[in-house]
């Protein structure tokens, strides 16, 4: 599979204007188009607008419930459950952390949980909006059920991936991730490569270990068993218990907490959403003291860090949110990656709502 770099800028270009295309408003579209750009800035290629497809297609079948708008269904001052109606997950998320924000502004902290939505795009994308108020935050998923969790062969649980943004200079600490090894977004890439998956990511039906990317999302896809492995891989001696604890973790603040579907309930059906659900938990530092001491303190320890004694053969230390930054830095030059089979998808996606999909190969 050939693999090229094109201009960030025409990357958001498309989205935005493919979302117009879709039915979705000029303000909304740029929402939408932000968060998969960010996921593609930070070299997060399995987020980015490699997922244009799967938006397009429950977006025009009637997944994606592009009309509709979230409510808030429950409410106090430091909190909220938001009902999404089966809308778009970033349109839903964006109402949910702004709502967050304001209640932390007011109160201290807070946390607003949401049921029913679709698919979110990078969880880190909502903290980095709290981030950039000065506000410490937090963000997680459940998704479709895929993690196989410890002793099991049946994935309960989704890859359920939990965020966390703190403020500090010369950036934010950014970490983002999956409870489990790696997200369903990397089997999609690996099966685009037909490439086999390295040992310790998936199992099978059987719930043995399994290099077939195609197998193992086919697996998933048809609800067979099998699929990826939490955070420790399969056995608890390896810490597959803590990826599994993880994964709960997300669950009860997500799916228990705002009364929506637990990853293993989100079926999909004819015109139905995924069932998504997510949580925001947003904390403003000067509820502990002085904001500009805090945020000092965190800018100190991952400093300090990086400046640790370096292992033989290691050349850096990096904290979270020091490869995002890099990347940025790298695609704002050189533009971001895309394989020849996503330009494909996106060419399709453009000839059927009747614009030309421009991308210069850098």
């Amino acid at each position: 599979m050939a693999e090229f770099r094109v201009p960030a800028k025409q990357a958001f270009d498309f989205c935005e204007t493919a979302f117009k295309k879709m039915g979705f408003s000029a303000e909304d579209s740029v929402k939408i188009a932000k968060v998969l750009n960010l996921a593609d800035v930070y070299g997060i290629e399995s987020h980015g607008i490699q997922r244009m497809w799967r938006y397009y297609t429950q977006t025009m079948n009637g997944s994606i419930h592009k009309d509709e708008e979230p409510e808030i269904v429950f409410e106090t001052p430091v909190s909220a459950v938001i009902e999404g109606h089966d809308g778009m997950g970033q349109l839903i998320s964006h109402k949910a952390m702004e709502l967050a924000i304001e209640k932390a502004k007011k109160s201290g902290m807070a946390i607003v949980s949401v049921r029913n939505s679709n698919h979110y795009g990078i969880a880190g994308y909502y903290t980095k909006l709290a981030a950039e108020q000065g506000m410490i935050a937090l963000s997680m998923t459940n998704t479709e059920a895929m993690m196989v969790h410890t002793n099991s062969k049946k994935p309960i649980l989704g890859t359920n991936p939990i965020a966390m943004a703190v403020p500090a200079d010369p950036h934010p600490f950014w970490f983002d991730a999956a409870t489990t090894v790696v997200t369903r977004g990397k089997l999609e890439l690996y099966a685009k490569k037909e490439k086999p998956l390295p040992d310790g990511w998936a199992v099978d039906e059987n719930g043995n270990p399994c290099t077939d990317s195609k197998r193992v999302l086919d697996n998933i896809i048809a609800k067979r068993g099998g699929g990826i492995l939490p955070l420790g891989g399969s056995e608890e001696e390896t810490g597959s218990h803590k990826g599994y604890g993880f994964g709960m973790m997300c669950e009860i603040f997500t799916a228990i907490l705002s009364g929506g579907q637990t990853s293993n309930h989100h079926v999909r059906v004819e015109k139905k959403g995924a069932g998504s659900c997510h949580a925001f938990i947003v904390i403003d530092p000067a509820a502990f003291g002085d904001a500009a001491e805090i945020k000092a303190n965190m800018s100190r320890l991952m400093q300090e860090l990086r400046d640790s004694a370096k292992a033989d053969g290691k050349d850096c230390i990096y904290v979270h949110g020091d490869k995002e930054a890099l990347a940025q830095k790298e695609t704002e030059k050189s533009g971001i990656i895309m394989k020849d089979k996503t330009l494909d998808e996106l060419k399709k996606i453009a000839e059927d709502l009747g614009f030309e999909a421009k991308f210069d190969i850098l």
